[in-house]
């Protein structure tokens, strides 16, 4: 694993949003008394779905918030590569599965358009609406290649539909996530191949089995001496 280090560039101070405090409260309410340290994971993807990053300050507020040594709390926030640790893009965090299955079936192209597009891997573009890096598997190898992008999958991308949901990202939309050429889950292009039939799904399968009365588990009674 890389060194993760936090960025040299930091802001003052860190303050929860009124709403984001309701929900790290109810988090740590989950646990029993002096267990609220162990809310510390989700508290913080909490900052950064508020702030779109981990900042040094709220590793503090947050080490404070549960009475834990900053240390502590630095080591889970370097350790996990979920947390970003430096300003992303406002717009869109962009994650290109380069593992092999994806790379097979035409990442690189993918990471391509991010350089041409967003620049430099691990590094905001230009305009401050769009931050790319290349990760490991994602888990949708089925349906290669892949991107996540903020909280979302995208996937059986090619240049051409991923110049397009970036597009869609930059003008402020939202795409519907999932396979951009309408795959059902991960079955095969065009649609199952099996299991098909549609009363496999409907229960009528299942009342026709007759369960058999099982025998009693009871040891039999002793026969008087």
């Amino acid at each position: 694993m890389s060194v993760r280090r936090l960025s040299p560039n930091q802001p003052e101070s860190f303050a929860f949003q009124p709403e984001v405090l309701k929900q790290v409260q109810a988090w740590m309410a989950n646990y029993p008394p002096g267990k609220q340290q162990s809310a510390v994971i989700p508290i913080l993807w909490l900052v950064q779905k508020q702030e779109g990053w981990v900042p040094e300050p709220a590793i503090r507020a947050v080490a404070e918030l549960l009475g834990m040594p900053v240390i502590r709390v630095l080591e889970i926030a370097t350790f996990y590569t979920m947390f970003m640790l430096e300003p992303v893009g406002t717009h869109a965090l962009v994650q290109v599965c380069g593992t092999t299955p994806c790379m097979v079936r035409g990442a690189g192209e993918l990471i391509e358009v991010c350089k041409r597009r967003i620049g430099p891997h691990d590094h905001r573009s230009a305009d401050g609406k769009f931050y790319w890096q290349e990760v490991e598997c994602l888990g949708a190898c089925s349906n290669a290649p892949m991107a996540a992008i903020n909280d979302y999958y995208y996937e059986d991308l090619d240049a051409a539909s991923f110049e397009k949901l970036l597009d869609q990202f930059a003008a402020g939309e939202k795409p519907a996530p999932g396979s951009v050429i309408g795959r059902q889950g991960a079955s095969p292009e065009g649609g199952p191949l099996t299991l098909t039939d549609a009363s496999l799904y409907d229960g009528s399968a299942a009342k026709k089995i007759k369960i058999p009365n099982l025998p009693s588990s009871k040891p039999p009674a002793k026969e008087p001496a």
